[in-house]
């Protein structure tokens, strides 16, 4: 019944192409073991992948001397991988656990696509998925979090994940069929160990189906979670503006009338590194209204100003610019150029040489057509300009004056008049940088 079982499960979830070459993830346990066995036997063509970390001494080498045995007798070829994993976790910062997965999982695809593999199959079973969820609601997590392991993710498919651990043992009885066991599992030194060594028993006193009962409300809530991320998918495709590869915008009044405006946060952000007490924050800000208050995960920073989010990439350079000045006699016919990105200013009333910086907290200027000064950041929110459009904004000084604010408006007192007999022409281009 077990081989009938998960044949149907490929079948229903269409896990495998009959035809094709399977690549199997062989460890040497009861359930990499049972499901090359259970392929192998419904004439699947498979190879197997065996990764040696290194990490249990002896035991990692008797594992790999298994595996080749198996293989030998069951007519499989194998792909056999050594991998210093301690080295990798400490290099990239990352626990053992976390190491071992993306020295594993790259390796497979890699060789996936050398062997021309259609599937890697994995032995995740049921059992498994159901401690997926019970761990990630003890870190907490939203609804994707409680859908529990996906019977395929890309080229990775899992055809035991209907079984439980004690099926697979007795599949693997009932073919006399022995394996290895990794003795870490066998010590709750990990969350995950001590979910399976000792919240899970202790639940199936409460309910000895319990593993089923979770699991099937994964397969549920895996329905719901699609319900969810398509809503979401389409929410945020409409509100959430990507101005540049490093900025976004999300207009608050958006947020606020979204049925559900935290997970609405949530699912804009976390991609970004923020995480969901800092979302919660965040609601909260707009809620309060405090303007121009910051967030900061990683690699992104989250600005509230105004009617807006300012999503905007941290350590993100300003292009180096420099001045091109164009000093001209004013002859008959002469006109002031009417582009934002040239000022026309009186040449005899400039103070040469011209600077080019960024604006400064109480800088002011002169509006061109206007009397008296305003402060630069005054004018700018007249003009709508966000914060990080003020902190990234340039002016053009003759000494400590500002001439134009840059592709903005010039300063009146600079203007070109009927007495004026010279004028300057100022523009910015990209400096270009030497490579």
């Amino acid at each position: 019944m077990f081989k009938q079982r998960v044949q149907q499960f490929i079948n229903e979830k269409k896990l495998l192409d009959t035809y094709g070459k399977v690549l199997v993830a062989l460890s040497g346990g009861a359930d990499s073991v049972a499901l090359l066995r259970v392929l192998l036997s419904s004439g699947y063509s498979c190879e197997c992948a065996h990764c040696n970390f290194h990490l249990r001494g002896e035991e990692s080498d008797k594992d790999e001397l298994f595996v080749q045995h198996l293989c030998d007798r069951m007519g499989a070829k194998l792909h056999l991988a050594h991998f210093d994993t301690r080295s990798y976790a400490s290099a990239n910062k990352l626990s053992i656990e976390m190491a071992a997965r993306e020295l594993r999982y790259a390796w497979f695809e890699e060789l996936r696509a050398q062997v021309g593999a259609n599937a890697i199959a994995v032995a995740h079973h049921r059992d498994d998925s159901v401690e997926t969820i019970l761990l990630n609601l003890i870190r907490g997590t939203g609804i994707n979090g409680l859908k529990g392991i996906a019977p395929r993710n890309g080229y990775i498919v899992r055809p035991l994940l209907q079984e439980s651990r004690e099926s697979i043992e007795e599949y693997l009885r009932a073919l006399e069929q022995d394996y290895v066991t990794d003795s870490t599992n066998l010590q709750d030194v990990y969350m995950r160990n001590k979910i399976r060594l000792n919240i899970l028993p202790m639940m199936k006193e409460l309910n000895p189906s319990v593993a089923e009962s979770i699991q099937e409300t994964g397969v549920r809530l895996a329905e719901v979670a699609r319900i969810y991320n398509r809503d979401r998918k389409e929410v945020l495709n409409r509100v959430l503006k990507e101005i540049s590869a490093d900025e976004r915008q999300l207009c608050i009044v958006d947020v606020l009338q979204d049925v559900a405006p935290e997970s609405l946060l949530y699912e804009a952000l976390s991609p970004l590194g923020f995480n969901a007490a800092q979302v919660k924050d965040i609601l909260h800000c707009i809620i309060a209204e405090q303007s121009g208050k910051r967030f900061h995960s990683l690699q992104w920073e989250v600005l509230r100003d105004r009617d807006s989010l300012l999503i905007h990439r941290r350590g993100v350079e300003d292009e180096a610019l420099e001045l091109l000045v164009d000093e001209q006699e004013i002859t008959s016919g002469f006109m002031v150029p009417k582009d934002r990105f040239i000022a026309c200013v009186d040449a005899d009333k400039i103070t040469q040489p011209l600077t080019l910086r960024k604006c400064r907290v109480g800088d002011w200027f002169v509006p061109f057509g206007m009397k008296g000064r305003k402060k630069v950041s005054d004018y700018l929110t007249d003009r709508k300009r966000s914060l990080y459009e003020k902190e990234r904004q340039w002016v053009v000084c003759s000494g400590e004056d500002i001439v134009w604010l840059v592709n903005e408006r010039i300063d009146n007192r600079f203007r070109v008049k009927e007495d004026s007999r010279r004028v300057l022409l100022i523009s910015i281009k990209k400096k270009k940088v030497d490579v």
